[in-house]
């Protein structure tokens, strides 16, 4: 996702421009740390308390230039009007956040607010098109049956939580003035992978067959997280 997150962010806007980044619920920041240190002034938001702490106990290690270029709040995603002017920066990152919120359209919309003109917004959600791939893939028949009637499924947390279909936040993302530019897909072929499962001596080669697989059709469409880029007119 970072390789697409880049591509984008370069077809955009001028080479070595310092940008504007707010990243709601940055977790414990590894995209926001990442374009910190590529240059860029990064916001971070997060509500989890454990979260902050280690983004900042990660921030606290980096050398003085880059710690002057990242901030960190603690506050919840909905509340960005409390905290910032609209308009106020040129990228906008919600990354495994919307699964979490029952009615998202209200924090996509602010979210949009958030961003400048031809700002760019980026969205890393569960594919709800595709939810039944990963009981099917596990040999879960009768989970897979009943993952086509619905968007809710149970994350690896253990939490109940809701995936988005690809249709209706591209609908979304027009009504709120920041329409999808370009979309990919993410964990195409790993999403089974166990958790703290061992990398790969060819991990160079999977990552370069998953970028593949999440530009091209059909493949895209069954992966199992979306990665959509809207852009602020």
């Amino acid at each position: 996702m970072a390789r697409q997150l880049d591509e984008q962010i370069a077809g955009r806007f001028p080479v070595g421009q310092r940008l504007r980044v707010l990243d709601v619920g940055m977790g414990q920041g590894t995209q926001a740390l990442r374009l910190a240190r590529a240059g860029h002034r990064v916001t971070g938001v997060e509500q989890d308390p454990k979260m902050v702490s280690v983004a900042r106990e990660a921030l606290s290690g980096e050398p003085e230039g880059i710690r002057e270029r990242m901030r960190i709040v603690e506050g919840d995603g909905r509340d960005t009007g409390v905290h910032f002017l609209p308009g106020s920066f040129d990228v906008v990152l919600c990354h495994g956040v919307l699964m979490y919120v029952e009615e998202p359209d209200a924090l996509l919309a602010g979210l949009a607010r958030m961003l400048a003109p031809g700002g760019l917004l980026s969205l890393l959600v569960r594919n709800g098109d595709a939810l039944a791939m990963r009981p099917a893939l596990s040999g879960d028949w009768a989970g897979a049956l009943g993952a086509f009637d619905t968007v809710a499924y149970t994350n690896r947390l253990g939490l109940e939580v809701r995936a988005d279909r690809l249709d209706a936040l591209t609908a979304t993302l027009a009504g709120i003035g920041a329409p999808l530019h370009a979309w990919y897909g993410v964990r195409v072929f790993t999403d089974t992978a166990a958790d703290g499962a061992e990398l790969p001596a060819d991990v160079e080669t999977l990552l370069a067959a998953e970028e593949r697989a999440g530009r091209t059709e059909p493949y895209r469409r069954v992966a199992a997280l979306l990665h959509l880029c809207g852009v602020r007119g």
